[in-house]
């Protein structure tokens, strides 16, 4: 590496970040950039490791030495080509994963690990700043045609893939612009859509075709699809969210959390978050605002803490955010050991704006006024037995139920599987026992010939790196079909894509 002391010489340091009572004002991204020196520093913290374990823990396999040692050494033409060479969108990973290559990092066995995902996207931001980031055009094309269902980071990174293999390739989206969730269920502030937007201008450039406002299975034949294209990758996210039903459900003020982030992010982009509801499906006709209530946000996850964000954002009067298991721990414990992925205790940036969470609660009753409005939830604290490190089972905690006062409940308790009604139900493929659609685990093919699927429809809910690499390996198995060669090279290959040829 270009400085083997560099990890006892230099400790981790993050960006700074905008003020919280600034931020809280807008819904711009709020984390600066590193100067060039601390850029230079931090990369010089990457070990000359004898095995580097950051490997195993991307989903990608992000080739994480080599492109910190190019920053080192400032030769960003290289960075980049070795970032790019494995992961088609760094500028959305550097921004909302959580790095599970930093838990693997060896580092980290004693010292906090380097900051990977700081680099990438300091990589991929210099990139475009100094023009290397350029459209990927194949030399041939295959004249094959392939349909991709669904515009979130495993149908872009799939488009991305069989465009470059030289194949036609037409992405639908049932949603007014391309992202999927990437657009409409991360805010803002965490996700400026101007970074989607310029990847999305490029693809264009690079020969993808965007169909948006095209749900198949509503205003989109699926026959028709299947009569026109070679093959079909369905990526259409898991998107039925997790219900908690209880009494008071249908209370007017109880809402899923991404219905509530979608209207915000419609807003925020100046769309009325209604006006394509007959032909999305997926949209709540009843604007959910924060503002001036009390909020309670059931569910710890990011889905969670992006539903803090907004509501503070949003002028509410108080934010609440709770979770079933117990508070977990600040730092690993003999049932975490490295390099695996610790469940520790996460403060977001949300969390900093102005939370109260509150661990091992349940919600009871959500209870309304005389009109049938929310007014309050009956909560109960939980006593939880623990077995090998893990959470087994609870009981309520007698004498701790209580009424606390709730105008907006968010359900922010994750996704259990795809939408079944138009596309899947049209289509008739095969569903496992979750409900995800069925498909051979290392080929990606549904039982229907020709018809591929990947991403959550698939793995069910999952990282946006996950996304993406199920996306490129679904590409590579969609090219062999097509090809009967494949041209396209696994997503953990050290070297650059190859293109057709």
């Amino acid at each position: 590496m270009g400085k083997p002391t560099g990890f006892i010489e230099f400790n981790r340091e993050l960006p700074g970040k905008k003020p919280v009572e600034e931020r809280r004002n807008h819904y711009n991204e709020f984390v600066e950039k590193y100067s060039e020196e601390k850029l230079n520093q931090q990369a010089a913290r990457c070990m000359d490791c004898g095995v580097p374990f950051c490997h195993h823990g991307c989903p990608l396999g992000n080739i994480i030495p080599e492109f910190n040692d190019a920053v080192y050494r400032k030769d960003w033409k290289e960075a980049y080509d070795i970032l790019n060479s494995t992961n088609n969108f760094p500028e959305f990973t550097g921004r909302i994963c959580p790095a599970p290559c930093e838990s693997s990092c060896v580092l980290g066995i004693n010292q906090p690990p380097v900051a990977i995902e700081e680099i990438e996207k300091h990589i991929i931001e210099i990139a475009f700043d100094k023009g290397f980031v350029k459209p990927r055009k194949p030399n041939l094309r295959s004249g094959k045609k392939v349909a991709v269902v669904g515009s979130g980071p495993a149908g872009l990174a799939a488009a991305a893939q069989l465009n470059y293999a030289g194949h036609l390739v037409t992405v639908y989206e049932r949603d007014d612009a391309p992202g999927g969730l990437l657009r409409y269920g991360i805010p803002d502030f965490k996700l400026e859509k101007w970074v989607i937007d310029r990847r999305i201008a490029l693809m264009e450039e690079e020969g993808v075709v965007f169909r948006c406002l095209a749900n198949v299975g509503v205003n989109i034949s699926i026959n028709d699809l299947l009569r026109e294209f070679n093959a079909i990758v369905l990526t259409g996210g898991s998107t039925t969210p997790r219900n908690l039903v209880i009494p008071g459900r249908d209370m007017k003020g109880v809402h899923f959390a991404m219905d509530f982030l979608k209207q915000s992010n419609k807003r925020v982009a100046g769309k009325d978050p209604f006006i394509n509801a007959h032909i999305e499906s997926n949209i709540l006709n009843e604007e959910i605002l924060a503002t001036g209530k009390n909020v309670v946000v059931i569910g710890g996850g990011d889905t969670g803490s992006d539903c803090v964000g907004t509501s503070n954002r949003q002028g509410a009067l108080t934010v609440t955010q709770f979770e079933l298991l117990p508070k977990p721990p600040a730092d690993r414990t003999v049932y975490m050991p490295w390099p695996t992925y610790p469940m520790l205790l996460k403060t977001t940036t949300s969390h900093e704006e102005g939370c109260e969470r509150q661990w091992a609660i349940a919600t009871k009753e959500f209870i309304g006024d005389e009109n049938g409005t929310l007014k309050a939830l009956k909560i109960v604290d939980l006593e939880w037995k623990i077995a090998d490190g893990r959470p087994a089972e609870f009981v309520e905690i007698k004498g701790s139920e209580r009424e606390i006062p709730c105008e907006l409940a968010l359900l922010a308790m994750g996704f259990v599987h795809p939408q079944h009604a138009g596309l899947i139900n049209e289509l008739g493929v095969e569903l496992d026992s979750r409900g995800n659609v069925k498909a051979t685990e290392k080929e990606y093919r549904t039982n229907l010939p020709k018809v591929f699927t990947a991403g959550d429809m698939r793995r069910g809910q999952s990282l946006v790196v996950w996304a993406i690499s199920e996306g490129r390996e679904c590409a590579r198995k969609v090219d062999e079909y097509l090809s009967n060669t494949g041209s396209l090279l696994e997503t953990r290959d050290s070297s650059l894509q190859i293109f057709s040829s």
